[in-house]
């Protein structure tokens, strides 16, 4: 292994494949526990964004400094996922590295990101709710309210090829995240691996599906304040377009398949290919080492 405070990309590769394992091999129910949590933390990342952001957001000329303000933010959620413990199904969809390597059965990673994906959706669904409930739209003379309510419809309105492709890229940024976070060999390692790629995402205005459970729920419930309502300045078809069947057919179904092809195919698809499959002078040292004590 490496004497540095940080791993090789081939050792990453090692380490992902390992974790998948242990991933899959947890109880279904702690899966799921696991998946609320985590769910919860994005979502607290989601709302805590659109605090600090709203009145950016409010104004075209200050929309994209209300991004990077947004995405300096947004980068605690997975802080809390992968040091705090939790299982989000955007960084799990790296478990294909070891279905690839053979090493975990497909039946088994597809059941993981069954699990997780609905304790995240649980998860994000309960902050949601409760933020509409605890007077917080309220904020900036109930400004936030009608900006929640903005990004949900606008979210909603995407279309399926626009969706799809945003999900893809946001999550090869945040497989990526995950992956120099397995490969940095301290807390504060950790962090900065973290932040910096999740605030370009975020920055970028991309769509990750898990967040996306916070953003457009919380959308939908605010629609039934009046308040809110009025300071979205959406006209009235906009506002009935936002409503739980576009929420899954028009957004959470493209965003996914596209989170699943950003962080299965573009990050740890590539690099098990790259160190493991074609690693023909055996540099994934750890890998090797692994394949020749079974083998004894």
């Amino acid at each position: 292994m490496s004497t540095n405070n940080y791993s090789t990309p081939s050792e990453i590769t090692y380490t992902t494949i390992q974790t998948g394992i242990k991933k899959v091999g947890m109880k279904y129910s702690n899966q799921f526990i696991l998946g609320i949590l985590a769910g919860a933390f994005i979502a607290f990342a989601a709302e805590g964004s659109n605090m600090a952001a709203f009145n950016l957001f409010a104004k075209p000329e200050t929309y994209g400094l209300g991004k990077v303000l947004a995405g300096a933010i947004f980068g605690t959620g997975l802080m809390l996922v992968v040091l705090a413990g939790g299982e989000l199904f955007t960084g799990n969809t790296m478990i294909l590295g070891g279905v690839l390597d053979g090493k975990i059965k497909l039946n088994d990673m597809l059941k993981n990101w069954f699990f997780v994906y609905m304790g995240n959706f649980l998860g994000s669904l309960l902050l949601a709710y409760m933020m509409v409930h605890s007077g917080l739209f309220n904020s900036g003379a109930n400004v936030l309210g009608g900006v929640t309510i903005k990004i949900a419809s606008y979210k909603v309105g995407l279309s399926f090829m626009s969706a799809f492709y945003l999900g893809i890229m946001c999550n090869m940024l945040v497989c990526l995240a995950v992956w120099m976070a397995y490969g940095a060999k301290d807390m504060v390692g950790k962090i900065f691996a973290i932040f910096f790629p999740i605030w370009l995402f975020i920055t970028s205005g991309f769509e990750h599906c898990i967040a996306n459970m916070y953003y457009i729920p919380a959308g939908i419930l605010a629609k039934a304040n009046p308040s809110w309502v009025a300071e979205s300045h959406l006209t009235p078809a906009a506002l009935a377009t936002l409503n739980w069947g576009n929420f899954i057919i028009n957004n959470l179904i493209p965003v996914t398949l596209g989170n699943i092809v950003g962080g299965s195919i573009f990050v740890v698809g590539i690099y098990w290919f790259v160190y493991i499959k074609n690693d023909t002078k055996g540099e994934c040292v750890p890998y090797n080492q692994a394949r020749q004590n079974a083998a004894k």
